[in-house]
């Protein structure tokens, strides 16, 4: 009886550490999508936060307005709609990443780059050549869109 509670007592222990033990790892970990370890060629390991990559393009500064701009999100809604959909779908990956929570992965500005630039951004940006790995080295088509076209995408996937 006394081995039974012995080991009783040492299983409790050993569980109350695990979790604990969890809860201080979780804590300190940050989530994938907004940050990665980069290798430096000095041989260092640097955390990059995603939101503060801004990609490269002609876009250096967003700024939302408070409230959603209906009119121009239902216009980025039908543009996405002609020249988005064929390789993104909003809730799942497909030929492209899912669009749904977008604005929490990556900074307003890396995704107008991203649209009005796809060429330069897989070519020298970090993020960019990670997706372009990740989604089978099929590149993003470069559409044409125009900044205002763009803005408008970007003001939809505000509404996702």
């Amino acid at each position: 009886m006394k081995k039974i509670i012995h080991l009783l007592i040492i299983f409790s222990l050993a569980a109350i550490i695990s979790c604990s033990e969890s809860t201080t790892n979780s804590d300190t970990e940050t989530p994938e999508e907004t940050s990665t370890e980069v290798t430096k060629a000095e041989g260092r390991i640097e955390k990059i936060n995603f939101m503060d990559d801004k990609g490269i393009g002609p876009i250096n500064s967003v700024i939302f307005d408070e409230t959603i701009n209906e009119e121009m999100a239902k216009a980025g809604e039908v543009l996405y709609g002609q020249m988005c959909s064929a390789c993104h779908k909003i809730d799942v990956n497909f030929i492209g990443p899912a669009q749904k929570g977008v604005l929490e992965r990556r900074s307003p500005e890396w995704i107008m780059n991203m649209i009005l630039n796809p060429q330069e951004m897989v070519e020298k940006n970090a993020t960019a050549k990670s997706l372009l790995e990740e989604f089978n080295n099929v590149e993003m088509t470069d559409m044409g869109l125009t900044e205002e076209q763009a803005r408008s995408v970007l003001e939809y996937f505000r509404t996702l």
